[in-house]
């Protein structure tokens, strides 16, 4: 860990048990006088990003007294307790990338001290911040660390990848690992890796969330069925297939579950997974 980033922590906010005796509590992050410049310039985007800071020194003015001395109010006491564990994680996920940034190299460095990626650093920590489990903040985390350290993708499409941490829930991530891991897979595949061998039946709620995880990947653009390409990478036509005859075709509709049809992620989806995904593949090589 980069000596240049100092504690966060301290700088935040103090333990809600430390308020009676305090005056004043720090909520800039950039108070230590070791804090490096780019750790300033992102914690500053993160901590903009972030509503509930601002609320977190209000709450603390309107503790104190007229003659400066910190009166009891225990709603707001428990409210800035509340906060303490997320005050704490957010310095975490600060540190760590500020942490590795500064590993890559003056190139990154100074990427990362511009408008465009400070940028993104704020709406990425937006989605941090509306996060509800820690997956979820180390993917935004990453995704950053990744930014900063490659440029294979366009700021357009990392603002994407945010969009999609932010909107899609871990069921979504795990069809997407399994289907990076077995492209080809069917349907029943995914659906045994996901809810076990005894798979419920169409008509069920299980059933029914999992068409609609599937339409959320599909309309989304992460997820499509395996199609075959010509040389220029100009999808194929399908054959028509023949028709039963009158009378003989199926009374059924197709499975939620099928198992003819092999689904694979589209591009697009296969960038975020390097970019988000690191524990499916190794991460980014940000070295060269």
């Amino acid at each position: 860990m980069s000596e240049n980033v100092s504690p966060v922590r301290e700088s935040i906010a103090t333990r809600s048990s430390e308020l009676a005796g305090q005056t004043e509590a720090d909520l800039t992050f950039l108070r230590q006088t070791k804090f490096s410049r780019v750790g300033e310039k992102i914690a500053i985007a993160a901590l903009g990003a972030i509503p509930w800071v601002g609320g977190v020194a209000a709450a603390l003015a309107t503790l104190k007294t007229e003659d400066g001395q910190l009166q009891t109010n225990e709603l707001l006491r428990g409210w800035l307790s509340a906060h303490e564990q997320r005050m704490a994680m957010l310095e975490r996920d600060v540190r760590w990338l500020v942490n590795r940034i500064e590993m890559l190299g003056e190139e990154a460095v100074e990427w990362a001290e511009s408008e465009e990626y400070l940028a993104l650093v704020h709406k990425a920590f937006q989605g941090w911040d509306r996060a509800g489990t820690e997956e979820k903040r180390r993917y935004f985390a990453g995704l950053l660390a990744n930014a900063a350290g490659t440029r294979m993708c366009s700021d357009d499409l990392i603002r994407l990848f945010i969009d999609w941490i932010d909107r899609y829930h871990e069921s979504h991530f795990t069809i997407i690992r399994f289907v990076y891991q077995n492209p080809g897979a069917t349907k029943y595949e995914i659906g045994v890796d996901l809810l076990g061998e005894d798979l419920p039946a169409d008509n069920s709620a299980e059933a029914d969330l999992f068409r609609e995880l599937f339409r959320e990947l599909n309309m989304g653009g992460i997820v499509r069925q395996a199609r075959e390409t010509d040389e220029d990478g100009r999808f194929l036509r399908r054959q028509p297939t023949r028709r039963a005859p009158k009378g003989m075709a199926s009374r059924v509709m197709e499975s939620s579950f099928e198992d003819s049809k092999p689904q694979v992620l589209t591009e697009l989806g296969k960038q975020f997974v390097h970019y988000v995904l690191d524990d499916v593949v190794p991460r980014l090589d940000l070295s060269g």
